[in-house]
C-alpha cells in the first residue's frame, strides 16, 4: 500500500470505513441518486453477497478495496446476470458485423480499470498493426479491419457484451448517428454501472474509483503505449461515470414504459 493509500485508510478510519465492518456499512448506506430503487436495492444486496464472501475467502480489507476501486464486483456480477438471463432471441448480431463498434459518443465508451487493464493486455501485442480505423474513421481499434471481427473478443468489456440488436440495417443507421429502432442495452449494463456507483461512494476518501475511454485504451495499446500511458490517456473525469448512469436509467425507464 503506498504512503497517500495509507493517509486515504486513515483519514476513512477515523470515519468508521478503515475497517471491513465500516467498509460494509459504507456499502450498505451508499446514495446513487437517481437510480430506481429497485434495481438499487438488487445491485447493493448482490454487492454485499460479494463482500460477505470475499470476507470469507479470507480476503484483506487492502484487496477488496483494490477489487471495488478497479470495479471487479461490477463486472463479475453484470457478467452472472448475462448469463443467467440467457440470449434474447431474434438477434441480429453475427461475426463481422461490427456497426456496433462505430464509437460515435463523446466517452468513448465507459469502463472500468479491471477492464481497461484486461483489454490492453489483449491488444497490446498487436502494436504496430493496421486496426478497425483503417476500416471506418470512428471504428473501435480492437477490430481486425479486414474481418471486422474483434480481436479482444474474449476480453472485451460489459459495454460490449450487454449491446445487442435485432437489426444489422438499424445499428448501421446508428452508426451514420441517425435514429432506428433495434439495437440496445441488456439490464445487466444497468447492474454493472450501479454496482461502480455504489463503490465509488463507499469508498470515498478511501481509494479513487476511476472510468475509462475503452476506444482511448484500445488505440493507445495498438499504439505502442505503455500500460500506465494507457490508463492515464484514457482516464475519465469524475463526472463520467454520473453522466453515463443516467443516460442508461434513463433509457432503462423507457423500457419500462416511464
Amino acid at each position: 500500500m503506498s504512503r497517500a493509500d495509507r493517509r486515504r485508510q486513515a483519514k476513512a478510519s477515523g470515519r468508521g470505513a478503515g475497517t471491513l465492518d465500516g467498509l460494509r456499512k459504507a456499502l450498505e448506506t451508499a446514495s446513487v441518486p437517481g437510480t430506481p430503487k429497485p434495481v438499487l436495492d438488487r445491485t447493493r444486496a448482490i454487492l454485499l453477497t460479494y463482500f460477505d464472501t470475499s470476507v470469507m475467502q479470507g480476503k484483506s480489507y487492502t484487496q477488496i478495496v483494490k477489487e471495488l476501486a478497479e470495479g471487479l464486483p461490477a463486472t463479475g456480477i453484470a457478467a452472472v446476470e448475462l448469463q443467467q438471463g440467457g440470449t434474447p432471441q431474434g438477434l441480429a448480431c453475427a461475426a463481422g458485423c461490427a456497426f456496433c463498434c462505430i464509437l460515435t459518443g463523446d466517452d468513448g465508451g465507459t469502463i472500468t480499470e479491471h477492464e481497461a487493464k484486461a483489454l490492453y493486455t489483449a491488444l497490446a501485442p498487436l502494436a504496430g498493426q493496421s486496426d478497425g480505423r483503417s476500416w471506418h474513421p470512428k471504428a473501435c481499434p480492437s477490430l481486425d479491419p479486414e474481418t471486422r471481427a474483434c480481436r479482444a473478443y474474449e476480453r472485451r468489456p460489459m459495454i460490449c457484451r450487454s449491446y445487442v440488436s435485432v437489426s444489422a440495417q438499424a445499428c448501421e443507421k446508428v452508426s451514420m448517428e441517425q435514429d432506428a429502432d433495434g439495437p440496445g442495452v441488456l439490464a445487466a449494463q444497468t447492474t454493472y454501472l450501479v454496482a461502480h456507483s455504489l463503490a465509488r461512494v463507499a469508498l470515498k476518501g478511501i481509494a479513487k474509483v476511476n472510468t475509462f475511454g475503452m476506444s482511448e485504451i484500445a488505440q493507445a495499446a495498438v499504439e505502442g503505449d505503455s500500460e500506465a500511458e494507457a490508463l492515464k490517456r484514457a482516464r475519465h473525469n469524475p463526472r463520467s461515470l454520473d453522466d453515463e448512469r443516467k443516460r442508461n436509467t434513463e433509457g432503462y425507464l423507457s423500457a419500462l414504459g416511464h
